[in-house]
């Protein structure tokens, strides 16, 4: 397959993703769709570019890890790891029920390719970091990814453990940042700007990337860059989203961030998708 012809390829992919978020918030009556859509093409490239995993073997020793430190958007990760095959896309419906392996937050325990339950924010990176260490330790060779999302870069354990990966240069070890500038109630930057972000991760002896986060040959670009720039140290990449991406009532709306579409916005919404050629 040529480099045109994945990238195409992963486009499509984001479109399927995107539109099962809507369907998955939709038919539980409930999720966090503004967060979960503006992370949509960085699990796809993800899941589908970067990622060495195997769905037929989720437990894998030498396995990439993955941890979704924003877990509040599992609608997107719960569809990357069904259109990956780790179970059927089917089981969607059953987001957030009573019972199911598919709950609000991600479950390492009861979901199938979930390495990390996550949910109380600001705690991801730091069991990033303890797996990268346990990595170097029993001598593997795996690259671990951390998802987070910008507002949740107010907490301080983030920084601490920003402190602890830099001093250390612990390899290896990409984050990322859904940068979409909106959080719970407010703007980031209303409720605690976090500029100079960049140079903020550079002080604490990260190395810094930034791309646009709904570009899919940008995204793979940059997590290819990032990938082998880690294996000196610490790489973070800033990915510039929109909340609510690809539905325009919901872009940029605090309102969006745990609220699911009622049956008049749902069907607007897919509307909206019906032709859209999303990841650019």
């Amino acid at each position: 397959m040529s480099k045109a012809e994945h990238i195409e390829q992963l486009r499509k992919q984001a479109g399927r993703i995107r539109r099962l978020v809507l369907e998955t918030c939709h038919h539980a009556g409930c999720g966090h769709t503004g967060g979960s859509l503006s992370a949509v093409e960085i699990l796809t490239v993800l899941y589908f570019h970067a990622l060495r995993v195997d769905p037929s073997d989720p437990r894998k020793l030498d396995r990439d890890r993955y941890v979704q430190s924003k877990g509040h958007a599992s609608p997107t990760y719960y569809a990357a790891l069904a259109e990956r095959g780790f179970f059927p896309v089917e089981e969607l419906k059953t987001f957030d029920q009573i019972g199911s392996r598919l709950q609000g937050h991600p479950c390492m325990r009861r979901t199938p390719g979930v390495d990390f339950s996550t949910g109380s924010l600001g705690q991801g990176l730091s069991g990033a970091i303890g797996m990268a260490l346990a990595r170097d330790r029993l001598g593997l060779d795996f690259d671990v990814y951390c998802l987070l999302g910008d507002g949740e870069c107010q907490e301080g354990q983030v920084w601490e453990a920003a402190m602890y990966a830099g001093v250390h240069r612990i390899r290896n070890l990409v984050a990322l940042v859904d940068h979409n500038r909106v959080q719970l109630a407010e703007t980031v930057a209303k409720t605690l700007d976090l500029e100079p972000f960049a140079e903020k991760w550079k002080a604490f002896r990260w190395q810094v990337g930034r791309c646009d986060g709904h570009d899919v040959a940008a995204l793979v670009a940059a997590l290819d860059e990032a990938r082998s720039a880690a294996r000196s140290g610490p790489f973070v990449l800033i990915a510039d989203t929109v909340k609510g991406r690809g539905v325009s009532f919901m872009e940029g709306q605090y309102a969006w961030h745990g609220k699911a579409p009622n049956d008049e916005e749902f069907e607007r919404a897919m509307r909206e998708l019906e032709g859209r050629h999303e990841g650019r």
